[in-house]
């Protein structure tokens, strides 16, 4: 459990090897790395030939809802943290977080810079991977998970203290010559740049698109344990029972994945669920009504907040009017057999019993989410 004493603002840093093609742990060198030691990979960053962006202009992190630039820490191209972890090219940036590539000797790995509010999800994401590297037995997932290697602290420019994590490299991971290509563009054609009093903020460098197997990381807002209560999920990818408070388990991860499948094939989000520009519940279930249908009896009675939105029939009695829609209509890419097992599979992960979803073995075994891997 974390105490009270544990949260004095820290801000929070998480790394994650890039590269199967190099050793997958950090090397132990006993104390400080001096600059000797990297003398192979230590490169000078320019200090011209980048754009300078204006300075109203907001960019990148700036543009998350309720900014702070004291939550960020200020990182500089070419800094170095804890005698080994070399900053080499932005790659992203979240609400919580900005994303770097970085050295570690010949090591290329990813840094993750937490804000200074997020030190809950940095110490749940260290237990959930302690946790997930003690589970015993082979499991073919295990080869696609980046775990936590290392953490330290440094000194922030607002007298706090910043916890670094490393993950480790999964065997699957793309080609190592993507990650050497970010380096060497951003030595070559220097990322856009806004330099303020206090800070620089960087653009970020383009990810190529790349094939080959996914990877999970960030374990940040994950949950140990079979059944869970409390808001979680990213607003439009919440699962029903998490928006009526009801109790949830593993199967809000096969729902979120129903939605991110539909979201990334056709293009544009299957819901909205937006009113007035703010995230809004009841707009979410007149969506959800839309496509799914009435939900059953025995989701009403789980939830004293169900009474806000239907009666005890199961009708819709919000103020929000249910949207016009199908999945047949919003469905505007395949057409025939492979519109049909589209469909199919969205109807059996998105209904309102998580019990009644796939899991995740199912899942591999559908043959929509296959046909590329049994042709082949």
């Amino acid at each position: 459990m974390v105490t009270a004493s544990s949260l004095l603002s820290p801000s929070l840093r998480i790394a994650y090897p890039c590269m199967a093609r190099f050793p997958s742990l950090l090397l132990n060198c006993g104390g400080v790395l001096y600059p000797r030691a990297m003398s192979s990979n230590a490169r000078t960053f320019p200090a011209v030939g980048f754009e300078k962006l204006p300075l109203h202009m907001k960019i990148e992190e700036e543009t998350v809802p309720d900014y702070k630039a004291e939550r960020f820490y200020p990182v500089v191209l070419g800094e170095i943290f804890n005698s080994r972890y070399r900053i080499v090219a932005k790659l992203g940036f979240g609400t919580a977080s900005t994303v770097w590539l970085c050295r570690d000797l010949r090591n290329l790995l990813t840094l993750k810079v937490c804000t200074t509010q997020k030190s809950a999800n940095v110490n749940n994401e260290l237990a959930v991977s302690r946790h997930l590297r003690s589970v015993e037995g082979e499991h073919p997932g295990r080869g696609i998970l980046r775990l936590t290697l290392d953490d330290f602290q440094v000194a922030g420019p607002h007298g706090l203290d910043f916890l670094h994590q490393a993950n480790v490299v999964h065997t699957g991971s793309p080609d190592a010559s993507i990650f050497q290509k970010i380096e060497q563009t951003e030595l070559e054609h220097p990322s856009a740049r806004k330099a303020l009093s206090d800070r620089t903020i960087y653009v970020s460098q383009p990810m190529p698109i790349t094939a080959g197997l996914p990877t999970l990381c960030d374990f940040g807002a994950a949950r140990i344990g079979e059944t869970h209560f409390g808001d979680v999920m990213p607003g439009v990818y919440r699962a029903p029972e998490v928006i009526m408070g009801m109790e949830w388990g593993s199967k809000i991860d096969i729902w979120s994945i129903g939605v991110m499948i539909w979201d990334l094939f056709e293009g544009g989000r299957l819901f909205h669920a937006m009113k007035d520009g703010v995230l809004n519940d009841e707009q979410h279930l007149a969506e959800m009504v839309s496509l799914m249908g009435p939900p059953p009896q025995c989701f009403l009675e789980k939830s004293e907040k169900c009474q806000q939105y239907w009666d005890a029939e199961g009708n819709w009695i919000a103020s929000t009017p249910i949207p016009l829609q199908s999945f047949e209509s919003r469905e505007c890419r395949l057409e025939g057999k492979d519109k049909e097992q589209l469909l199919c599979l969205i109807r059996t992960i998105l209904c309102w019993l998580p019990e009644e979803r796939p899991s995740a073995q199912d899942l591999i075994e559908n043959e929509f989410l296959m046909q590329h891997t049994l042709e082949d």
